[in-house]
């Protein structure tokens, strides 16, 4: 019983900072893209900076809200239903 808490508790903290390294990943990803959309549009050229913050705030906010954020939780799911099956497969079949 202790190896199976030892388990959870040790792969939450794994899966966790996978998360962390995933998710923050995945902004860094999102907001450079926005940055870019905004470099490359030529009716843009010339604008205020405080436009262009504006404009990367906004599209992540909508991040924010996005389906690929709400993914990224699958770093949890995935491997714990793989390890119950595993677990449930070796000990009751």
């Amino acid at each position: 019983m202790i190896a199976i808490i030892r388990l959870v508790v040790f792969g939450f903290i794994a899966l966790s900072v996978v998360y962390i390294l995933v998710s923050i990943y995945s902004r860094s990803v999102r907001r450079e893209k926005l940055e870019k959309a905004w470099d490359t549009d030529p009716e843009r050229e010339g604008a205020a900076t405080a436009d262009r913050d504006a404009y990367i705030a906004e599209g992540m906010a909508e991040y924010q809200h996005g389906l690929r954020r709400r993914l990224i939780w699958l770093v949890y799911i995935i491997p714990a239903v793989v390890v119950m099956t595993t677990v449930y497969l070796v000990n009751y079949q």
